[in-house]
């Protein structure tokens, strides 16, 4: 291909919005450009990367004996009614009406359309197991696109699931597609660890991410060195460090005046305690119709994901001002657990144990409870419940070690789904060996094309561009033409067309009027493996002059040993 034919060149020109290296690369090097937040055109650059992407994942999907197939966009609105998902994740859902009047949802993801699919067929248990998969654009209204192709609202996916008779079954699928995934991974240059992550609202029990630990990541790991083991933040056991009460006496509690002061380490400041004895108690709504009051120590934040599976509700919403007023007779930020209402359910954080003398809302508005203390002011609760947000500094509760914590990017993720869906959607059953109908034993496996293509950009690159993996660059070879006489422009054509001959994919920068500074930084930007340089420099020297996108060295080969060398 010639680049002066080329569709999207590089550019200078940045946003103030670009953060990240991918999201500044990819734009400058015309891989990509924004359409509008969080939805991007793919350029004949991009698609060529996202493309050898897929193709290796195609590659290990069918080596792992999954069947590639495609759904529709629009998923019909009654399937997702099936499962609740209409209400479950309303804030991402994106619907559409055709002419006459059927609903659609724009797909964010395919349970219910494969599940749909498979129903309509007449599977026994002689066709169990198998793996469907497809790649599909994917629509999910993120609340904040950043990060360039990091977090976005419309993007490609490999998304796979797998039909079974039984949990033994799905378990070795499981670990089929585990290991199907590190191979993909290691293929695309990218060190991926396994890490225990929550369900979410596509369902299940269980399920595994698979993380590039990178600095420029959103998401924070936490390792147990002696286990060898991760865990995504939202899911990671956590015991707080022991406050130390040695020596301390249980002195008379009192209500002290703070007006207007509701931050943890403010108040900590005002009264002059330790933060870790302040409490912060949230209120919320829970499944539209109960009161969940959590408690947690100073210092700390609520982690609603684990709080969602101690209560086992589907709903949690931080209850609103009126609400907190009518249920206590306080502002915001006075609540504590301090004689609340029969109708709201306590529940207590492990960090909140242990503690003599502490704080806790009031109940009254600018009033907060000092010196509470557990069985005289308050109730010790039969259990204590692990729902706060892991920090620097926590404890992995069986070893008792400090967790290592990692900066990383989710680059692809394995469900256990079991029978979430299956028992949900009338009909998706199969027939056993008796002639009796069973519900499928499901998993869904999903890996994020644009995503994973912006996670090796943040791994492979330096101050001068991208510097691309060879299974994934766009070209196996950039062929750069200096100076614009008769002899080098011929040279360099016969150069083109013997790499092509060899089967080489070749960009060939054959502009004219731009100096040798301009054409080897835009090759440095757009990151090609391979350089090769034509230059009356070189055909003195009997050669073309080769130099690797990751080395400093270039030296002049003869095309004979060029060709030998490639």
């Amino acid at each position: 291909m010639k680049y002066s034919s080329f569709f999207g060149r590089t550019t200078k020109t940045l946003s103030n919005d670009m953060k990240l290296a991918s999201h500044k690369l990819l734009h400058k090097a015309g891989f990509v450009r924004e359409s509008t937040a969080g939805r991007y055109y793919f350029l004949p650059l991009g698609i060529k990367v996202r493309q050898k992407i897929m193709n290796i994942i195609r590659d290990e999907m069918n080596r792992a004996g999954a069947q590639e197939i495609i759904t529709p966009v629009l998923h019909p609105i009654e399937l997702w009614k099936e499962t609740n998902r209409t209400e479950s994740v309303s804030f991402e859902l994106m619907r559409i009406k055709d002419r006459r009047g059927a609903e659609f949802a724009l797909g964010g993801t395919a349970e219910e359309m494969l599940v749909d699919l498979v129903r309509k067929f007449q599977v026994s248990y002689k066709d169990l197991p198998f793996n469907l998969y497809q790649f599909s654009q994917k629509f999910r209204d993120e609340k904040r696109a950043r990060g360039g192709l990091l977090r976005v609202r419309e993007f490609m996916m490999k998304d796979a699931y797998s039909f079974h008779a039984d949990e033994k079954d799905f378990k070795t699928e499981y670990k089929n597609m585990w290991d199907t995934y590190l191979r993909i991974y290691n293929k695309l240059g990218l060190d991926a660890v396994v890490v225990e992550a929550d369900n979410g609202y596509i369902g299940g029990d269980y399920s595994h991410e698979f993380q590039a630990i990178c600095p420029a990541g959103e998401d924070t790991l936490f390792y147990v060195k002696s286990k060898d083991k991760y865990y995504n933040k939202e899911i990671a056991p956590v015991q707080a460090p022991v406050l130390d009460n040695e020596g301390e006496e249980m002195l008379e509690r009192e209500d002290v005046l703070g007006q207007g002061i509701i931050g943890v380490q403010e108040l900590a400041d005002f009264i002059k305690i330790p933060v870790e004895k302040t409490t912060k108690t949230l209120l919320f709504v829970v499944d539209k119709k109960r009161y969940i009051a959590a408690a947690v120590r100073g210092g700390y934040n609520i982690n609603e994901t684990k709080l969602k599976r101690i209560t086992g509700v589907q709903t949690l919403e931080l209850a609103d001002a009126d609400v907190i007023k009518k249920l206590t007779g306080a502002e915001v930020g006075y609540l504590g657990p301090l004689g609340l209402p029969d109708e709201v359910e306590v529940y207590y954080d492990e960090s909140t144990s242990n503690r003599l003398n502490f704080e806790c809302g009031a109940n009254k508005t600018d009033y907060h409870s000092m010196n509470v203390n557990w069985g005289r002011d308050l109730k010790e609760p039969d259990k204590f419940y692990d729902f706060k947000e892991a920090k620097e500094g926590d404890l992995y509760p069986e070893t008792g070690e400090k967790y290592e914590i990692y900066k990383s990017i989710e680059v692809g993720n394995i469900f256990q789904l079991g029978y979430y869906y299956s028992k949900k959607m009338k009909g998706a059953e199969f027939t056993d060996q008796e002639g009796k109908g069973n519900p499928y034993y499901m998993g869904c496996y999903g890996i994020g094309i644009d995503r994973t293509m912006a996670t090796i950009v943040e791994k492979y690159h330096d101050d001068k561009g991208l510097i691309w993996p060879k299974q994934v660059a766009p070209f196996d070879v950039h062929l750069v033409t200096l100076g614009e006489d008769e002899k080098v422009m011929q040279e360099s054509e016969r150069v083109y067309k013997e790499l092509q001959g060899k089967g080489f994919d070749v960009l060939w920068d054959e502009r004219e009027g731009l100096g040798a500074g301009e054409k080897l930084g835009d090759a440095d930007l757009i990151g090609i493996p391979v350089r090769l340089v034509v230059s009356s420099r070189s055909i003195d020297q009997g050669g073309v002059e080769l130099k690797y996108r990751d080395k400093k060295d270039s030296e002049v080969l003869s095309m004979e040993k060029l060709l030998e060398v490639l």
